[in-house]
């Protein structure tokens, strides 16, 4: 099995080189938010480092009359929740040091969650920083559609997978959206 911290390692790397082209590649992913599944409700995330910039896409998606909301860490080995979210809306530190809505916003339940990630392959599996956040909210929220944020660069031919780990339904980069069977 590959080691995932040494895989993590490089695909941060990579993903740094590939954040040069950021924002242009945040625009064309958005120009593609058309074709991601209907969904009332949609988690983007605050980016942090080198991960593709969600503005355009929260831009398209207000533009289609769709609710938002922001993950939220409340302690280290829960899922996460989510607050609802207006861009412009004042934001904390939760406790992973993630921009996150104030308690006040109120919590929601996304039919669509949008994930961050180190790499992705064409079966779907989610190569993530490591701290199992978005693992055990897929596990929490089942029922919600799972799509990974990421530029096109970001996909390797095959992930180690772990019982733990959890598929994606789909991913949207700036080439476009892929669905996984």
């Amino acid at each position: 099995m590959t080691d995932k911290r040494a895989l993590r390692s490089e695909m941060r790397a990579r993903r740094m080189a590939l954040a040069k082209d950021g924002l242009q590649a945040a625009a064309r992913a958005a120009d593609h938010a058309h074709r991601l599944p209907q969904a009332t409700c949609v988690a983007v995330y605050h980016p942090i480092g080198s991960e593709l910039g969600t503005a355009p896409l929260v831009e398209a998606l207000v533009a289609r009359g769709v609710d938002l909301c922001l993950p939220v860490t409340l302690a280290p080995d829960a899922p996460m929740i989510f607050r609802h979210w207006v861009p412009g809306d004042p934001l904390e530190a939760d406790l992973a040091g993630v921009p996150a809505p104030f308690p006040v916003a109120g919590t929601v339940v996304p039919d669509l969650i949008l994930a961050p990630l180190l790499a992705f392959d064409g079966q779907g599996r989610r190569l993530g920083q490591g701290g199992g956040h978005y693992d055990r909210t897929f596990a929490a929220l089942p029922d919600a559609i799972r799509i990974g944020f990421a530029y096109a660069g970001q996909q390797v031919e095959a992930l180690p997978f772990e019982p733990h780990d959890i598929p994606l339904h789909g991913v949207l980069t700036e080439t476009g959206y892929t669905a996984f069977a």
